[in-house]
């Protein structure tokens, strides 16, 4: 994956699961924190995500290219 991208998978952090990278924050929590109608707000503040980091997340959920 390219080094600069925002979502990063490696085996040794959280199981191989994609993260926000940087942060260990799993992609599926972002998505299902939204899916459970948290507000973009208030997922930036309990993760510490940027809305880049949330864009970035839906993005790669719905296999979009960035």
């Amino acid at each position: 994956m390219n080094i600069h991208h925002p979502i990063e998978i490696e085996p040794g952090i959280c199981h191989g699961r994609p993260v926000i990278r940087g942060t260990r924050v799993p992609v599926a929590i972002v998505v299902g924190s939204l899916a459970a109608r948290m507000s973009i707000e208030e997922v930036m503040h309990e993760y510490g995500l940027t809305r880049e980091d949330i864009r970035a997340a839906l993005v790669f959920a719905n296999g979009l290219e960035m």
